[in-house]
Order: C-alpha cells, then sequence, then structure tokens
C-alpha cells in the first residue's frame, strides 16, 4: 500500500512508473519522496539489504527470495538503478557460525544465481549493481560514523529495532546491537534513496529514518513486501529443509516437496502454495504476456528485453488472459486470469489440494529450470557451490601420520 500522504501530481508516464515501483507491497514509507525524485526527471535508487548470506553449513538460499526478487524485477523495469548489498559482514556478525571465508564464498554463489534469476525473466541488468559490504564497511569513515551511531543510540533502541530480524539467543552477543546501526549507515554509504526489504524489518527501517538524521543524513523512504508463509505453514526458514525448495533442487526433490506441503482444503491464511502463487507466480505469468504482446521492459538500447527462459503459467490452449491454468482429476483445466480468483475456489473448496499441488510443482519447476541450465553450464558456479556449502559428510583424505625420529647418544 502506498502512503496516505502523498499528494504530489506526476504525469501518466511518471505515475507508471510509481505504481510499478509500489505495487503489491504490505507498506510505504517516504512515498511522497520518491514521487519527487520521478517529477524531477532523476533515475531513483535503491538498494535490498535482506540477502543476507545464511551463516550456518547445512542451509541454501531457498525460492522463497524470488518473492523479493520479483518485486526488484519490478524497480528495474521502473528505470531504477538497485544495488544488490551481498552483506559478507553482516551475515559475520549474525551470531558468529561461519567463517567469513566462507561467507564470502556465499556471497559469490548468491550472485550467480541472481543473475540467472534476472536472465531467465529477461529483465536487464544494466542498472543492477553487487556490492560486497566488506568492500565500504572496513573503512575508517564507515567505522568513525558507527562509533558516532553507537555513541547516539540507547541499548533499548538497538535491541527493539533487531528483535525481528537478529537471531534471538539465551546469551546475545554485542554484534546484535550492532546490526540494526549498521543497516541504517548502508543507506548513505550507498547512496540511495530508498531501501527494500520485507516488513518483518520495519522496526530497523524506522530506526534508519530516526538516527541518520542525528548524524547529519537525510531520511530514506522504505518498501517493504509482506511475509510468505513457508511449506508447512510459518515462516519460510533455511534452517527447516522441509519449509522450502531450494533454487538447485532436482524436479524429483521440488515433486516430494510439495507433496508434503501443508495445503489443507479451503484453508486460504496459512498456505505457502497460495502466497507464493500470488507474490511470484502470477507476477512472472503478467510479465511474459507483457513482453510477448511487446509492452514488457525495454533495455538500455530501446529494444525489448525478451526472454526464452520463461513462459506464462497457464497451458498453451488457455483462454487470453489466462496467468494460471491447474488441471483438475475430474473437472478438466481450471484458467485463472487473477490471484483472487484462484484463492476464492480455493476457499470454497472447489479446487482441492491434491489439484494444487501438482500445478505448483510443474509452475515451480519451470521456474527453476534455466537456474538449473545456467548452473549446469558453468564450471565456475558449480566450483562456487561446493566452496558455499561443503559436504560436510565427505570423506576427508587422511592425514599421515608424523614420525619421530629419537637419536640416542651414547
Amino acid at each position: 500500500m502506498a502512503d496516505s500522504t502523498t499528494s504530489l501530481e506526476l504525469s501518466p508516464e511518471e505515475n507508471v512508473k510509481y505504481d510499478m515501483i509500489t505495487r503489491r507491497l504490505q507498506e510505504v514509507l517516504g512515498g511522497e519522496a520518491i514521487k519527487a525524485i520521478l517529477q524531477e526527471g532523476r533515475t531513483p535508487k535503491a538498494y535490498w539489504g535482506a540477502y543476507f548470506p545464511d551463516s550456518s553449513f547445512e542451509n541454501e538460499s531457498h525460492i522463497g527470495y524470488f518473492v523479493p526478487l520479483t518485486k526488484i524485477a519490478d524497480f528495474l523495469r521502473a528505470g531504477v538503478e538497485v544495488k544488490i548489498l551481498l552483506a559478507d559482514v553482516h551475515a559475520f556478525l549474525d551470531n558468529l557460525k561461519a567463517p567469513l571465508d566462507l561467507v564470502q564464498h556465499r556471497t559469490k554463489y548468491y550472485e550467480y544465481v541472481l543473475l540467472a534469476v534476472f536472465k531467465s525473466l529477461g529483465i536487464p541488468t544494466s542498472k543492477l549493481h553487487f556490492i560486497q559490504g566488506s568492500t565500504y564497511q572496513l573503512t575508517r569513515e564507515y567505522n568513525m560514523d558507527n562509533y558516532r551511531l553507537c555513541a547516539t543510540v540507547t541499548e533499548h533502541d538497538a535491541k527493539k529495532a533487531g528483535a525481528e530480524v537478529v537471531k534471538q539467543v539465551e546469551s546475545p552477543l554485542l554484534s546484535g546491537l550492532l546490526y540494526p546501526g549498521l543497516q541504517a549507515l548502508d543507506e548513505q554509504y550507498l547512496d540511495v534513496d530508498f531501501q527494500f526489504g520485507g516488513v518483518d524489518q520495519r522496526k530497523i527501517f524506522t530506526f534508519a529514518e530516526l538516527y541518520l538524521p542525528r548524524l547529519g543524513y537525510r531520511k530514506r523512504s522504505h518498501l517493504m513486501n509482506a511475509m510468505v508463509p513457508g511449506l508447512m505453514g510459518g515462516k519460510m526458514s533455511s534452517s527447516d529443509p522441509n519449509s522450502k525448495i531450494d533454487f538447485l533442487d532436482s524436479p524429483e526433490v521440488v515433486k516430494k516437496k510439495i507433496k508434503g506441503a501443508f495445503c489443507e482444503p479451503g484453508n486460504v491464511e496459512d498456505n505457502g502454495l497460495l502466497a507464493f502463487a500470488e507474490a511470484v507466480l502470477f507476477p512472472i505469468s503478467q510479465l511474459k504476456i507483457d513482453q510477448a504482446k511487446g509492452t514488457g521492459v525495454m533495455d538500455e538500447d530501446g529494444k525489448e528485453a525478451l526472454s526464452t527462459d520463461q513462459k506464462s503459467f497457464a497451458s498453451d490452449n488457455a483462454p487470453e488472459g489466462t496467468l494460471f491454468t491447474v488441471n483438475t482429476k475430474f473437472d478438466g483445466p481450471m484458467h485463472f486470469s487473477t490471484f483472487a480468483d484462484l484463492r476464492q475456489v480455493f476457499k470454497d473448496e472447489k479446487l482441492h489440494p491434491a489439484d494444487l499441488k501438482p500445478a505448483m510443482v510443474d509452475a515451480i519447476n519451470r521456474l527453476l529450470d534455466p537456474i538449473r541450465k545456467a548452473f549446469e553450464a558453468s564450471e565456475d558456479f558449480q566450483k562456487t557451490e561446493n566452496l558455499a556449502y561443503p559436504d560436510l559428510n565427505a570423506k576427508q583424505p587422511a592425514k599421515k601420520k608424523k614420525v619421530c625420529a629419537i637419536v640416542c647418544h651414547s
């Protein structure tokens, strides 16, 4: 939803861009400032720092990240310059579960994945920039500002800001209190106009709005996505393998996980499959239709950026305007042009989970197939994945026993 306070009058073209930037969001703080930038003819600059590399050994990135990536695709289509922070320092501070060199392999792996996703969607990436956090977060200037912030922020405010994002443990580390301040400073040092993230980061965003001006820096706008439940209900978590599907999961693994997903008949409130369809499948399907009509995104040369990797999630014989098709066992195909229609049919129990799940398996595998192909075609991608997520069960080479020579002197 947009701010209730926005009042600037925009041209039709500017309105289209603003709508593309803010649509499908749960909340927008500072929409007026974004409108002003568009009205001035400047290019808005955004930062996404939600893609923090997971710091445990066994957890690869999962398709829940398609939710923010689909929104970032909107930003790029609207001409926004997007900076993706590969937050190695943040991840290192996050309960210190992995050494910094492993975290850096993770950041490189994520860069490969993200580029594969945007390529499959046909989104030009000339205005997409990947920035390693340690390239500026270890500088003298940044650290002096961090000390200034530490001399200003109360322990209560720092703890409150990070309550929903920083891992809560019995004996919290000091690093958890630093986390919100570092994320606030990133807005200044990345030189952006707005930060984007999940609504779970709202307290960090309002923290930044309060404290950056106290350092003499301007307040930024903040755009927030709704949170999407995992496959088993509740939050999609990297630490629960049953709640998420990894980007490189095989078609068979995807099918198995979807089969076991929580999907109660008529339950539309705590349904990870429906939430994923709303946040990812329907918007991507619409994007594909727009591109096929020649109304999609333009690249930097003014040419249409079409993708051959992705198609809409409608069947080939679906009526025009269909975004998602479910082939039912007894009633034949059901075609949906809006998510609201799909939600209502499921709520009325006219669509059974046994029919929805195979359609979701097909759609998600179609979504992941270009990423799998990109992985299989790149030795560097494969090598990076192995370094980022080492197999802890792999047999290590036996160490040679040291032989101590004892010299006896008679």
